[in-house]
């Protein structure tokens, strides 16, 4: 009797071990793919800090996943919306269309917000945050296409930015969310919902947890002599948050945003790390409550963390605080990798991640170890390229407008006065070069009769889009910014803007690491052809081969 029930337990113990074993074999498609976007990631960040980064997150990822060490933007204007979208489509601006954060438009003689509809309503808000859709997107992206491959997949995208969730989303999208820090809820578009958001958002929103982190204080998670890889915590370039502009560990937030008060300034929470803290919890809020990987059916969920951004531009690259958001942010990632394991499992996941631009060091600081910086003062040259144009073409409103490094010409007064668009693009172009800050300028007719194929005229011409970009785009010298109120700012085709980390996790994903270059536009018709349907319709990327 005793020997039966021994061969029994061995019977059972087998059984569930198999049975084990089996459930963490992938699937031929796996149940859920996560995009993670980092915003303003520098790739050297990951190796100033790993010593002191945990053990399960960013180097569970690259110990465990496919590390695509030369993964660059290829194209100039990097900015958050360009970036999100390149990411999402498999395409730069060029074809995609969102070549900037915002652009001019000649019929209507205004700016034009990437993601904003006024045909739109907000939906959780009484604000006009929510007046967005991807209009404004020309192509899919692949959580588009994943969706067309199957009408039960499902998509969502979750961001603190209306852009970065809007474009992440794409046209199908279930789902996009952002965050209103007017009313401190999650909120979306009546393009997403028609009438209210679901009630596991309104949930959510009702248990106030930016209040909660909002009456945190942001100290150093680590003793602040052991942030050796960032200079001094005191700097007189530093931005900071805040009305005084604190830029001096530790911040006292509840005093910074107000929090005790009527006149709350919620928006500090997309400043400090705590923003990407809330991120994560509303991502996992989202996978739960919409039951996404718990089917044979692909879901896609596309997470950007806008914190890292903001941060970022207001306290510099080698700052103390950007130091103790990756730490913190590693610890996020550490946290959401355990949830992943045990609601959808690594072996049904695919997750990639990746950042939608870099950003530049500040030029001060940049001085102060005489290397060659500067910003460029974008009114004062607009206002002597007018007057150039007025010397010899007589009197009149030549320039319509100026936005990020480009310049749109009056088209209408050019015709009237019989002129060659052509000819007062190259002088004005000819005019801009003379300024120290600028490196390059190129005329709209230049980008349309050549062809390049490679440098910095490439990635110039990969953010040009016919209808919507400026007649005369400017890149400044290495080093160089434009006179933006933050500390600091991206919008180049150099390295510290363009090269970003790149790493594939999860579902059948193997260890190793990959050098050769790879585009950003490479990582969208790599899901397509890892799932084996079409890929979005204007791509021009390429699948990266080395991950099957």
């Amino acid at each position: 009797m005793q020997k039966i029930i021994i061969v029994l337990i061995i019977i059972l113990t087998a059984n569930q071990m198999f049975s084990q074993h089996k459930r963490k074999i992938p699937n031929e498609k796996p149940k859920l793919i996560i995009g993670i976007v980092v915003e303003q990631m520098r790739y050297e960040y990951l190796n100033r800090f790993w010593n002191k980064f945990q053990k399960k997150g960013f180097k569970r990822l690259i110990n465990e996943g496919t590390f695509c060490k030369n993964t660059n933007l290829n194209y100039m204007f990097t900015q958050t919306a360009p970036g999100i979208a390149s990411i999402y489509t498999g395409t730069t601006p060029s074809v995609h269309g969102i070549v900037a954060n915002d652009w001019y438009t000649t019929l209507s003689n205004r700016e034009k917000k990437a993601v904003y509809d006024k045909t739109r309503n907000t939906i959780g808000a009484n604000t006009k945050l929510g007046r967005c859709s991807p209009k404004n997107l020309l192509t899919t992206t692949v959580g588009d296409e994943i969706r067309k491959s199957d009408k039960l997949s499902k998509t969502f995208s979750i961001s603190m930015d209306e852009r970065s969730a809007v474009l992440g989303g794409g046209h199908l999208a279930n789902g996009c969310f952002w965050w209103d820090d007017e009313s401190g809820n999650w909120i979306t578009s009546d393009y997403y919902y028609k009438d209210s958001l679901p009630t596991w958002v309104k949930t959510f929103n009702s248990k106030l947890f930016h209040e909660t982190y909002l009456n945190k204080t942001w100290n150093t998670l680590l003793p602040i002599e052991n942030y050796t890889s960032s200079r001094n915590d005191s700097t007189e370039y530093e931005y900071g948050i805040g009305k005084k502009r604190q830029n001096v560990f530790p911040y006292n937030l509840a005093e910074i945003s107000n929090i005790e008060n009527k006149n709350k300034n919620y928006s500090i929470l997309k400043d400090i790390p705590f923003g990407n803290n809330f991120t994560k919890d509303f991502a996992i809020s989202t996978i739960v409550n919409e039951n996404l990987g718990k089917d044979d059916h692909t879901d896609f969920i596309a997470i950007s963390f806008s914190a890292t951004e903001n941060i970022g531009q207001k306290f510099g690259p080698m700052s103390v605080e950007i130091e103790d958001t990756y730490l913190r942010i590693d610890k996020e990632l550490t946290h959401f990798l355990t949830f992943i394991d045990e609601f959808v499992g690594k072996e049904n996941t695919l997750i990639f991640l990746t950042s939608n631009h870099g950003v530049a060091e500040i030029p001060q600081y940049m001085k102060e170890m005489r290397i060659p910086a500067g910003k460029f003062n974008a009114l004062y040259s607009l206002a002597l390229l007018k007057s150039y144009l007025n010397a010899i073409y007589g009197e009149g409103e030549w320039v319509t407008a100026y936005t990020d490094q480009q310049i749109y010409l009056n088209h209408n007064l050019i015709e009237d006065s019989q002129l060659s668009l052509s000819d007062v693009q190259k002088k004005a172009a000819s005019f801009l070069l003379q300024f120290d800050a600028v490196a390059n300028a190129i005329t709209a007719d230049q980008m349309m009769q050549t062809n390049f194929s490679d440098g910095i005229f490439a990635k110039m011409q990969n953010s040009f889009n016919q209808k919507r970009s400026g007649d005369i785009m400017i890149n400044l010298k290495p080093g160089y910014i434009e006179d933006v109120r933050f500390s600091t700012y991206s919008n180049s085709p150099y390295t510290y803007d363009t090269h970003v980390p790149l790493i594939w996790y999860g579902w059948k994903i193997k260890h190793k690491t990959i050098l050769r270059d790879i585009d950003i536009t490479d990582i969208a018709p790599t899901i397509s052809s890892l799932l084996n349907i079409s890929f979005p319709n204007g791509y021009s990327g390429k699948p990266i081969f080395e991950l099957w």
